[in-house]
């Protein structure tokens, strides 16, 4: 039931400590503010990261080599590891029931590419027609790379958006047309882009069979990239990824006569794992900003208590009065609850609406390395503040028992 008197009451009382209650409240508000902005931030490094993952497949294991660093089987450390055709096709073969998509990589070297007696100083690389779904490209004209060129070793090409961009030609009449690459013509079939961006967009691709055949490659292939079947969930996927890639990885150092010890000669990259620890990561940090952004609140609900203690202190008569005229105990005590709770509820409500308010208008602009569009859950916010209120009544309700409490004599008598 609103009852207008008690209201009069509490705003007579801020009226009289506007300062004491001002700085009360600003704590308060300053609590949940800081909450908020912290709780976006978190949420912005979430947003990073997965931005980062999501420029190539979400489970993409890539291999490479160098050279070995460990004397093994009277082989001496120094040794050079190629990767070959017969790698690819040994996992092809023996892990067929996990893989997704594959593809080799080899990078054609030393060449000299001319579109319309233009110079172009762009890499080439022979690929399979699995690598569009592994680094996450979509065609924009044209067609991709397909099986058929990889077993006809086709001397067809496909470029990227950004060399297209830069060609005077509308990119229509570029796909068909030829380009020389090291003095061989090739076909462009496509214009393909990037979900990773411009920097993705630089290169040109030939079927890799073709880039083997025809640059003396022989069967030698740079790197070697994965993407494996879909997993029921995402713990699942990386407990399988986990598995193959330390199988992948026995097999190869076998297979190259590479020591167990040596961690270097043969390299796996392996997205889900390093998702997981990013986010992991991640996962701490908002444990972090939430204990600061919470521990920030105590102080601002301890600062509510207080000033109710004094509020107690100051009416101890009044409070005497109302007993000797009749008040029961919750009624004192829901008087003082009920500006505690108003002030709390205030507070709180006005640090959400700021901080949520600088993060809707800020955070769309924001774009750091691994933070994007800082955000807040407007639930988890409501569900803060709401917790907020109820430590307020917390907060309050132990002076409003005091008072409650104070014995009729000793509180007509204070001074």
């Amino acid at each position: 039931m609103f009852d207008l008197e008690r209201w009069q009451e509490i705003f007579d009382t801020i009226r009289k400590n506007k300062l004491r209650t001002f700085l009360t409240g600003l704590s308060v508000a300053s609590g949940i503010f800081i909450l908020v902005i912290l709780l976006g931030f978190g949420q912005g490094m979430q947003n990073g990261v997965a931005k980062e993952f999501s420029k190539d497949a979400s489970n993409r294991i890539v291999v490479w080599t160098r050279s070995t660093t460990k004397e093994y089987k009277g082989l001496n450390p120094g040794r050079t590891i190629r990767l070959k055709n017969e790698n690819n096709d040994f996992v092809k073969e023996q892990f067929s029931k996990d893989l997704d998509k594959e593809s080799g990589r080899f990078r054609v070297p030393s060449t000299a590419v001319v579109f319309d007696n233009e110079n172009l100083g762009y890499s080439v690389e022979g690929i399979s027609s699995g690598y569009q779904f592994i680094e996450n490209q979509f065609i924009s004209e044209g067609r991709y790379i397909n099986q058929l060129d990889e077993a006809g070793a086709k001397k067809v090409a496909i470029i990227g958006k950004k060399i297209a961009s830069e060609i005077d030609k509308d990119p229509k009449e570029i796909v068909n047309d030829y380009i020389d690459i090291s003095g061989i013509r090739f076909k462009i079939v496509g214009i393909f882009g990037d979900v990773g961006g411009e920097g993705e967009e630089d290169r040109i691709f030939i079927p890799i069979t073709t880039a083997q055949k025809v640059f003396n490659g022989a069967d030698r292939i740079n790197s070697l990239a994965y993407t494996l079947k879909p997993a029921d969930n995402f713990k699942a996927s990386v407990e399988e990824s986990k598995i193959f890639t330390s199988n992948l990885l026995g097999y190869l150092k076998e297979a190259h006569i590479v020591s167990p010890e040596d961690n270097t000669a043969i390299n796996v990259f392996n997205t889900l794992e390093e998702s997981k620890r990013y986010f992991g990561l991640i996962g701490n940090i908002k444990f972090f900003f939430w204990f600061v952004g919470v521990c920030t609140i105590i102080a601002g609900v301890v600062g509510v208590s207080n000033i109710m203690l004094i509020v107690v202190k100051e009416r101890t008569k009044e409070i005497g009065i109302r007993k000797a005229l009749g008040a029961k105990p919750w009624a004192i005590i829901g008087m003082i609850l009920h500006e505690a709770i108003f002030i709390t509820a205030i507070s709180g409500f006005t640090g959400l609406i700021l901080g949520m308010g600088l993060l809707e208008l800020l955070g769309p602009y924001v774009e750091l390395d691994y933070v994007v569009n800082p955000s807040v859950n407007f639930t988890v916010a409501i569900s803060t503040v709401v917790l907020l209120i109820a430590a307020g009544a917390l907060a309050g309700f132990f002076p409003a028992y005091r008072a409650a409490n104070i014995q009729t004599i000793e509180a007509l008598r204070d001074d």
